[in-house]
Order: structure tokens, then C-alpha cells, then sequence
């Protein structure tokens, strides 16, 4: 798809108008998708956002076949009920790393900002349900000399 758009200007050295016509190439689905990254612990989401039927996949496969527990499904699900846009966009996401809580909170993470971009309206309906802040709690690093990062050997009095 082509937008043309045509300039008229007067030079204002010679009094000439002079026009100019420039052509941007758009494509229609740059035009209504919705692009954000969402984050959890080591888990980072890619999220397409397109007004449609309510299809997710997740990695090229349907959100029931990628998270196979019901709570991380409704853990994805979660921006749209909060919003109200239940089952009107399809949503396309790429996610890498991290096990599948993370992950399925990364891409929670994600689809809210993406909604929040589309629709600024219900940007304070997501900020209220804390679904745009990234929540940054990581593991703890193991200690030297101790079996875990809070975990320590038993102690000895002699």
C-alpha cells in the first residue's frame, strides 16, 4: 500500500511555487499491530498485538498446547479480562528463556503494555491491577562455602 502526499511551497527568493510529491509505502498490518516486550526473571516475551478472533500462539503453537496448566493460561488471559477486550485481538508471541511461570507472566507482562499502547483509555485499569509494572524479584545467587543462597550447614559447637 502507497500513501501519496504532494507539497506546494513558495520559494521565497524567486516567488516560484515549487511541488513536490513524495510516496511512503505502508503496509496494513504494520498499520494496526501492536509491538511490546514483556519480562520476568530470565524469561523475555515478544508480543504482536492485531484486533481479531482471540487467537494466542505462543512459539508457533496454541496457548493450550504451550502452557498446558490452567493457571498460567489465566495468567496470560489476565490483561484482557481487566481491560474488557476478552477474545478481540489475536496475539502472536515469540518467548525465550526462563522456565513456563516466568514466561507466562513475561508474556503477561507484555500483552498489557501492548494494550496500553493500543487503547491509552485503560492504562489506569492496568496500572490499578499492577499488570504494567515489571516485577523484578530474581533468584539469589548460592554462597560460597554454604549449600545455597540462604541455606546453611548445620551447626557444629565442637
Amino acid at each position: 500500500m502507497t500513501e501519496k502526499t504532494t507539497d506546494n511551497t513558495t520559494d521565497k527568493t524567486t516567488g516560484k511555487t515549487m511541488v513536490t510529491e513524495t510516496n511512503k509505502v505502508t503496509s496494513p498490518a504494520s498499520e494496526l499491530a501492536v509491538h511490546a516486550v514483556g519480562k520476568r526473571k530470565s524469561a523475555i516475551a515478544r508480543i504482536w498485538l492485531k484486533p481479531g478472533t482471540g487467537q494466542v500462539s505462543i512459539n508457533r503453537k496454541p496457548l493450550a498446547e504451550y502452557l498446558s496448566r490452567l493457571t498460567s493460561q489465566m495468567i496470560v488471559q489476565q490483561p484482557f479480562k481487566v481491560a474488557g477486550y476478552d477474545g478481540e485481538f489475536d496475539i502472536v508471541v515469540n518467548v525465550r528463556g526462563g522456565g513456563l511461570s516466568g514466561q507466562a507472566e513475561a508474556i503477561r507482562h507484555g500483552i498489557a503494555k501492548a494494550i496500553a499502547f493500543y487503547a491509552p483509555e485503560k492504562r489506569s485499569q492496568l496500572k490499578q491491577a499492577k499488570l504494567l509494572r515489571r516485577d523484578a524479584r530474581r533468584k539469589e545467587r548460592k554462597l560460597p562455602g554454604q549449600p545455597g543462597a540462604r541455606k546453611r550447614y548445620q551447626f557444629s559447637k565442637r
